[in-house]
């Protein structure tokens, strides 16, 4: 039986925005992209107006409704314009809080009543992904994950080769399914893996027994319970298939304050409308 078209999303804006508190004078900012990047919160980062409106309105453009942001307790400027001034058309946005930054899988565990035993996608709040990525997990049945070839990632995105071959590949079995998560592959791993390379960033369809597998996992050797380990138990333990979406379009990445003069460049002339 085909899976009801998912409407609702969640978006991970509680990380802590250490790269993009850091200055090392490289950048150039305004007083005001400045003042925002000294906070950390990257989805608030001017770029003509708030970086996460773009990515929002990417969300209503594929179809979703409902969006729920996973924020801190602390973050108080992000529910006062989110919650309060801005007025959005075609989403409704909520709110769920996670407590203390204790890694991704946390931090959608924390998402738990927003989705109400619902399918939902999960993003970065500090990614702006295509709509044609949002749109084909949001069509898909079951859970999925969006994986972005590597080329296009390096030709379409911000990223610099070597840091482009710092990210997670996703290993993809010969039906289509995600098997594996690969973190920051070593240079003999990222030789023997297959081409394409499959870009992971953070890009799911999820159904509730993600919210078991988050709370069965144990801390990363970085201490955090991490989202791609959460998926690794629903693949080997509960024999949860993960459809790969693969997508053949670019990534934009707000990490550090260097991202952010190359990602307004490639978001000029992009409509936003929420």
């Amino acid at each position: 039986m085909k899976t009801k078209q998912m409407d609702m999303a969640v978006v991970l804006a509680r990380g802590l925005g250490t790269r993009m508190r850091r200055s090392d004078g490289s950048a150039s900012l305004d007083d005001r992209q400045a003042a925002v990047a000294e906070t950390g919160l990257k989805a608030l980062i001017p770029i003509g107006r708030p970086f996460l409106d773009y990515g929002l309105s990417a969300l209503a453009d594929a179809g979703y409704r409902r969006v729920c942001l996973v924020i801190g307790p602390e973050h108080d400027e992000l529910r006062d314009y989110y919650g309060q001034k801005l007025q959005p058309r075609r989403l409704t946005i909520e709110f769920a809080v996670q407590q203390e930054p204790k890694g991704t899988a946390d931090a959608v565990a924390a998402a738990e009543a927003f989705a109400d035993g619902q399918h939902f996608a999960v993003l970065n709040s500090d990614d702006y992904y295509p709509a044609e990525a949002l749109r084909a997990l949001r069509e898909q049945d079951g859970c999925a994950v969006a994986l972005f070839e590597w080329k296009c990632m390096l030709a379409g995105g911000n990223f610099a080769e070597e840091r482009l071959r710092a990210f997670s590949v996703g290993l993809i079995d010969d039906r289509g399914y995600l098997q594996q998560i690969i973190e920051k592959p070593d240079a003999a791993t990222w030789d023997s893996l297959p081409r394409p390379l499959w870009v992971s960033m953070n890009c799911w369809r999820f159904g509730p027994a993600i919210f078991d597998a988050c709370r069965a996992i144990k801390p990363s050797p970085r201490g955090e319970l991490e989202l791609p380990d959460a998926v690794q138990h629903l693949i080997n333990v509960e024999h949860q298939p993960f459809r790969a979406v693969r997508v053949r379009a670019p990534v934009l990445d707000l990490s550090s304050r260097k991202d952010i003069a190359p990602v307004a460049a490639k978001l000029a002339g992009i409509k936003v409308e929420l």
